[in-house]
């Protein structure tokens, strides 16, 4: 691609989230606070864009040390023989005004396809004259497929924690030379 634009991360206006059940009645939300998104264009077109995604596992906070120190464990990332999850986007589709992403997420040494769903929120110009790229993407995952599969069961039935992963993702990207 002759005309490939690149896009970096505003990591001041982004942010990666999940949620998953706990006790199988609320939502216990995590994130990570480093990670990085590179994207590669065609102009301002984002359809069959290059996205690669990388997070640091120990950078994992869920707003309780103990919970996040138990998610860096073996018992779930083991952030210490696996110190990244990292994405890399094998088709950007547009669908209606929005865009369907896949690729490969791998976590733990394990990768998988996944497909997301993806809101274009659209281009803006800010104060100091970057053009702006804004997206929401949403989707499932279920963490025993990538080997988290630690659980406790609960006297009453159930499970202590869920298996389906909501991801909630808040991207601003920031245009390039």
């Amino acid at each position: 691609m002759s005309n490939t634009t690149k896009w970096a991360l505003d990591i001041a206006h982004s942010e990666i989230q999940f949620k998953i059940k706990h006790l199988m009645i609320t939502n216990v939300t995590g994130g990570f606070t480093k990670y990085d998104v590179q994207v590669n264009a065609t102009g301002d077109d984002f359809t069959n864009a290059n996205i690669s995604f990388t997070a640091d596992v120990a950078s994992i906070s869920t707003n309780n040390e103990q919970r996040d120190g138990h998610l860096k464990s073996a018992d779930f990332f083991d952030a210490e023989k696996f110190p990244q999850i990292t994405f890399q986007s094998t088709s950007f589709s547009k669908v209606g005004g929005d865009y369907e992403l896949q690729g490969n997420l791998t976590i733990k040494g394990v990768s998988k396809s996944v497909k997301l769903g993806v809101e274009y929120g659209g281009l803006s110009k800010d104060p100091w004259g970057n053009i702006k790229a804004g997206f929401t993407i949403s989707g499932k995952i279920n963490r025993t497929d990538w080997g988290l599969g630690w659980n406790a069961a609960l006297e009453a039935g159930g499970v202590l924690v869920g298996e389906d992963v909501k991801i909630n993702c808040e991207i601003q990207l920031i245009k390039q030379g």
